[in-house]
């Protein structure tokens, strides 16, 4: 590191390095000893050039392990060596409550004449003492950061001009915006792309141990080491192989045609990773009945029943759609959107049929969160843990199925199919 980033005095490089630690174990993001150790011996056999910029980089690579942290990760950065603040918990919390704001209030004329309008140094100074005395949620008020009120801080109010945190506007008064930040391109709620999938799914695996060369067990061998008074003894198992089956089930075409393109980038991960013991794809459209197709551009299908059939239980199931269809898709008999489909069974008892098969399923869908409503929307999600397809969203739903089997759905209410859609 360079005199000029770090300063001469080895005690406040010491400062340094530990307010950085411990800034990014205070901010949240897992940085273990381990990882810290490593960074410590890259500057102690002169790797990093004496540059802030190349120990950024260096210490980014080995310290940060996805980019949905890098927004966390500048922050600490700018915090510890230039003249940022430290980002708390506290400040995520207070985006949460931000996210669901009051109505917009109506004030008269004269109530709106006599709101203070401040100047910008001291506007941001009293930001910056509401931002780190706030501790709870507050709406309808003329000094916290909140909603639906004057206070010059928050979204959803009325303020001739204040500093919007959060929401999207639409006053056209804010003189400052603290919700947007340079590095928001990495953030976890953008658009996915092949290899960050990749990354996600490499993590569905049932390692067994499976016929092949040997491997040496290391922690095995020490063992048998120690035993035997330190005369080495070597241990060796057969290697251990993926397990995992997946079955991605696509729903294409209609409302999905936005979405094409995230759904094809998906299926390209999917498809070309070669870890698991078997990888197997469908169609269908808005809902699966009867029948699924091998192909979109073309009639070939496999009977539903079958693929419940043949496909083993433990079978890692991933759904994808908008799930937004009209209600007699799901709840009528003949109720499917082409007309040729004939589909006696409403689609909903499919849905269920396949989900009481598959232990581990979910249903990845890509509309955002926020805009996930709808009477066939609810209708799925009671039946499939539904998760939003981006960053996060993946990362969760990989998360679902790996550390649980999904409890049996209940039993579907006679009461929905006897309406008349």
């Amino acid at each position: 590191m360079s005199e000029g980033a770090t300063g001469a005095d080895p005690r406040r490089r010491t400062l340094l390095f530990g307010r950085l630690f411990f800034g990014l174990r205070g901010a949240g993001l897992p940085v273990g000893v381990s990882e810290w150790m490593a960074l410590m011996e890259v500057l102690a056999r002169g790797v990093v050039a004496p540059d802030l910029t190349d120990f950024y980089r260096v210490a980014r690579a080995i310290l940060i392990k996805h980019e949905a942290q890098f927004d966390t990760w500048d922050q600490v950065f700018q915090a510890v060596f230039g003249d940022g603040q430290l980002p708390t918990k506290a400040a995520e919390e207070l985006l949460s409550w931000l996210d669901d704001p009051l109505p917009l209030p109506e004030l008269s004329p004269e109530q709106l004449a006599a709101l203070e309008t401040l100047p910008l140094d001291e506007l941001r100074r009293l930001f910056e003492e509401r931002l780190a005395e706030q501790d709870e949620r507050h709406d309808g008020g003329d000094r916290w950061i909140g909603t639906g009120g004057t206070s010059p801080f928050g979204n959803g109010g009325r303020n001739p001009a204040g500093v919007r945190v959060g929401g999207s506007g639409g006053g056209r008064s804010a003189i400052q915006i603290a919700s947007e930040r340079r590095f928001r391109d990495y953030r976890s709620d953008r658009v996915l792309d092949t290899r960050q999938i990749a990354v996600a799914l490499r993590r569905l695996r049932r390692l067994s141990r499976a016929e092949g060369e040997p491997e040496l067990d290391v922690d095995e061998s020490i063992d048998r080491t120690c035993k035997n008074a330190g005369f080495l003894e070597l241990a060796f198992n057969p290697p251990r192989q993926n397990q995992a089956k997946v079955l991605l089930l696509m729903d294409v075409g209609g409302s999905m045609t936005p979405f094409t393109r995230l759904v094809e980038t998906l299926f390209s991960a999917a498809s070309h990773l070669n870890h698991w013991k078997r990888f197997d794809h469908l169609y269908f459209h808005n809902c699966p009945y009867s029948r699924l197709f091998e192909s979109v551009t073309s009639t070939k299908a496999v009977p539903t029943s079958e693929v419940v059939r043949d496909k083993p239980r433990d079978t890692f199931l991933i759904m994808v759609g908008d799930a937004s269809m009209a209600p007699s898709e799901l709840l009528s008999p003949h109720g499917a959107i082409d007309y040729f489909e004939q589909n006696e069974t409403p689609g909903l008892k499919w849905l269920h049929l396949l989900r009481s098969h598959f232990t581990r399923a979910i249903w990845l869908n890509p509309i955002p969160s926020e805009h996930q409503r709808g009477y066939t929307i609810e209708l799925i999600a009671q039946l499939f843990p539904m998760f939003p397809l981006t960053l996060t969203g993946l990362d969760h739903a990989v998360d679902h199925l790996v550390k649980r089997t999904t409890a049996p759905p209940p039993d579907l209410d006679p009461t929905l199919f006897r309406a008349r859609w």
